[in-house]
């Protein structure tokens, strides 16, 4: 048999009729979930981990499932009077089909004990439907001159990415000898050496405070402005791929890739930035810049400097990258700076809901999180000049969601106390809240010329080949 042919390529359907075809339905599953409730009512508890009232497709079966659950919810007592007079309080008995379907519904099976196996093949037709309905919008969205390129990419991948993200619903508990057997194999392995800690950030202070930085969580950094925040998540990130050969994507909504492809020069290399800048750097620095521009261009060191991000394309970047370099660490510059996807609600609302995002997303890739934030300006007001966690500014959720919250602290900053050509200038980094280990303060030096912040006795500064 002969393929159509269409411009050389085969010919695949016509997409109308595709749309006129059935939708993936098994009406026979979605009575025999309601029938097994009818006569076990407890099973709902078990089905409704499963099963939304959307996922049904019958309209009738899904009226009927609506008020089983309501009933459930409010006496937890089912029977077939009870559903009959909420049914006929709703004024849904008629339109479900009577007293003649809740009977055939109660006959459809002789033993309730398969309703998880029925709401199983439910689901997974409403799945399907979930599918077509995805590809529909997306379809029509593509055809939408108007829409622009950024938002089909967005919407396409978050709706994909939702409908994942529904599947794994159901999986999340866990019993406790099965987490404790893992956690014990987990604590003897870091006891024995055997188990990783977290990624370090190359500060052995906060590293020994924190074990590094572990998958799956949001630490956030804060400062005020020009504090040199932005400069520790190039170090870090510096550390991460350049030292430890650890795949990294930095996402950068406030410098070019311009601007941080000078910090990490002038950081690796220990040369003066605006030197740099300026072009007046030396011979020998220039032999520097030379080999550490080797090093940084052998490293799995990935950028994104597009000033506009939403969560929903850092999300599908971040997954994208997770897939094609297995990165190890996501650093985010910064948060309040990345779009809301409503720019109608209230910003207190939408910085929460960024700060609940990252926090799933790092869980979802199992990858550290490290998120830029300001402070606001009360941290200038007070005395000591030393931030709080209440000086986040715009939305407690930012305290609330990260695992671990890091204060950039310069003291010299505010005394304007100059420092040697050579020498660090003495500043701190704050563990302000962990959720899972101690707070405290780390001792580092600032290095502003290179824009890098360095252990109180940098490894660096102690080597006999070093030349300020």
């Amino acid at each position: 048999m002969m393929e159509a042919k269409t411009n050389g390529r085969p010919h695949s359907g016509n997409p109308s009729e595709l749309l006129d075809r059935q939708p993936p339905v098994n009406l026979d599953a979605e009575i025999g979930v309601l029938g097994s409730i009818m006569l076990k009512s407890e099973l709902l508890d078990e089905v409704a981990l499963i099963l939304r009232v959307t996922d049904f497709y019958d309209d009738a079966n899904r009226k009927i499932y609506e008020h089983l659950l309501h009933l459930w919810n409010n006496g937890g007592k089912i029977d077939h009077l009870l559903l009959v007079e909420a049914l006929k309080g709703a004024g849904d008995l008629e339109a479900v089909g009577g007293k003649p379907y809740l009977a055939r519904l109660a006959g459809s099976v002789p033993l309730a004990v398969h309703a998880t196996y029925y709401a199983t093949i439910v689901r997974a037709k409403a799945l399907r439907r979930d599918v077509i309905d995805a590809g529909t919008e997306i379809v029509r969205r593509g055809y939408d001159e108007q829409i622009d390129d950024e938002e089909v990419l967005s919407v396409a991948e978050n709706r994909i990415f939702r409908l994942a993200e529904r599947q794994t619903d159901a999986h999340n508990t866990h019993s406790a000898i099965d987490f404790m057997r893992a956690t014990m194999d987990r604590v003897e392995g870091r006891k024995n050496g055997k188990a990783a800690r977290g990624l370090p950030t190359g500060i052995d202070a906060i590293d020994d405070m924190m074990g590094g930085l572990l998958p799956g969580t949001v630490t956030i950094v804060a400062a005020r402005t020009s504090m040199g925040k932005s400069a520790l998540a190039c170090n870090i990130a510096e550390h991460a791929a350049i030292k430890l050969d650890t795949a990294t994507l930095f996402i950068s909504l406030e410098m070019s890739v311009e601007e941080i492809g000078d910090r990490l020069l002038a950081s690796q290399a220990r040369v003066d930035s605006h030197h740099i800048r300026q072009g007046t750097y030396s011979n020998d620095e220039r032999l520097q810049l030379v080999e550490a521009a080797g090093r940084i261009s052998n490293a799995p060191l990935f950028m994104d400097d597009c000033p506009t991000r939403n969560m929903t394309s850092i999300a599908a970047l971040a997954r994208r990258h997770k897939r094609k370099h297995s990165i190890g660490l996501l650093i985010v510059d910064y948060l309040q700076l990345i779009d809301p996807d409503s720019a109608k609600d209230p910003r207190q609302e939408q910085v929460a809901r960024i700060a609940r995002r990252l926090k799933v997303l790092a869980r979802e890739i199992q990858v550290p999180i490290v998120c830029l934030a300001q402070l606001n300006r009360q941290t200038e007001m007070t005395k000591d000049n030393i931030p709080k966690l209440s000086h986040l500014r715009e939305s407690g959720a930012i305290e609330q969601d990260a695992d671990v919250v890091l204060f950039v602290h310069r003291p010299g900053y505010y005394s304007r106390e100059s420092t040697p050509a050579g020498q660090g200038e003495p500043s701190e980094i704050i563990v302000a809240k962990q959720r899972n280990g101690p707070t405290g303060t780390a001792n580092v030096l600032w290095f502003g010329s290179y824009l890098r912040f360095d252990n109180a006795e940098p490894e660096w500064k102690r080597s006999q080949n070093y030349t300020p």
